[in-house]
């Protein structure tokens, strides 16, 4: 069984401004990151979050080194894995992030946004301090902003395009499916990507 959702069946009052830039950025950010050198890997070193950078068990040679790691906490969140990384984090944040960002206003989700993102990559190097893979990508901040949706619209329905097998169906299922699918895609994919 494959789903994918489309929409919620929640209008907001309010054009979300924040989200289309949280958007937008993650797009231009993952366009530079592709265009930089060593096919994004020098990138990936200078902004992502680098657990045992964070922690001060190693250090990055002055000449590589853009930015304090502390602010890659907040850096990180704009980069990703790859397409589908990027794909699927945009998808969820333009589906659930219009509704969040117009019960908290902009100023509050900015804040909520990045906060979560920040709170999720602090959670991963306190489990791998002396890790020194980079972390990247939006998903704990999303996570964030899916657990938000669920609090604020726990009986909201989201309209998923849905294949069982050969059977194609457009359906309308409960938003706790649809972010608890996605929570699981999150465990079972994260030993095998970069966030």
């Amino acid at each position: 069984m494959f789903f994918l959702p489309l929409y919620d069946d929640n209008e907001p009052e309010s054009w979300p401004v924040v989200t289309w830039l949280f958007i937008f950025g993650c797009i231009i950010v993952f366009i530079f990151q592709l265009a930089s050198p060593y096919d994004g890997r020098l990138f990936m070193l200078q902004y992502a979050a680098i657990p045992a950078l964070i922690t001060g068990q190693t250090t990055l040679p002055h000449e590589i080194a853009a930015i304090p790691p502390e602010l890659s906490l907040v850096t990180s969140t704009f980069l990703h894995g790859g397409w589908l990384h990027l794909g699927g984090n945009m998808l969820y944040l333009w589906i659930f992030g219009d509704n969040v960002e117009d019960k908290m206003g902009a100023i509050r989700f900015i804040v909520f946004y990045l906060l979560c993102g920040i709170a999720a990559s602090l959670a991963h190097v306190a489990v791998n301090p002396g890790d020194a893979t980079p972390l990247v990508g939006a998903s704990g901040a999303i996570a964030g902003v899916l657990a938000a949706y669920l609090l604020i619209f726990p009986r909201a329905k989201v309209r998923v395009f849905m294949v069982i097998i050969i059977f194609i169906r457009w359906i309308y299922i409960p938003a706790f499916v649809v972010l608890g699918a996605w929570l699981l895609l999150q465990v079972f994919a994260a030993p095998s990507s970069l966030g």
